[in-house]
């Protein structure tokens, strides 16, 4: 039997990533991150976060989000650091936070079970709940919506 996923991250968390990205998407690009912690058969706990402009200083350039090879080296290096494992990634788009033909294409952790949030607006606040995009990636770039109505039920943004 498979489980659902679940995602769990602390509100001061939540607030940092969310303000940070908004920050620095300068109001023109996307900007993201990936979620780092821990994960067990029934969740995963976001205790970190790195961000892709860290990894990889041209990640903005072309307006979305792309990172080169050697980023994701400096990534693994960072969960082996931290004795973390990227729990999902977070992007933003400028309008909704429906998963564009790129990003189904292009998964930035292309193994089943990973998870994928965009946010709306640039992650200009607030950020309701229910606009969040949650998908999970199934593989052979195939990918389930979590999102909308139904996202607090596979993501909570609570202390643990």
């Amino acid at each position: 039997m498979r489980l659902d996923p679940l995602l769990r991250i602390a509100p001061s968390l939540w607030s940092d990533v969310t303000t940070q990205l908004h920050h620095r998407t300068e109001g023109r690009h996307e900007a993201g991150a990936f979620l780092l912690g821990r994960k067990d058969q029934a969740s995963r706990t976001a205790v970190s976060a790195v961000y892709y402009d860290a990894l990889d200083p041209d990640a903005y350039m072309s307006g979305v989000c792309i990172l080169h090879a050697e980023a994701f080296g400096r990534l693994w290096d960072r969960c082996s650091e931290l004795g973390l494992s990227v729990v999902a990634d977070v992007h933003v788009h400028p309008g909704r936070a429906g998963q564009s033909r790129s990003d189904r294409e292009n998964p930035m952790i292309a193994r089943a079970g990973h998870l994928a949030l965009i946010l709306p607006r640039m992650a200009r606040p607030p950020i309701r709940r229910w606009s969040i995009g949650l998908y999970e990636y199934l593989g052979d770039h195939r990918w389930r919506a979590l999102g909308g109505c139904g996202v607090a039920r596979f993501l909570k943004i609570e202390e643990h």
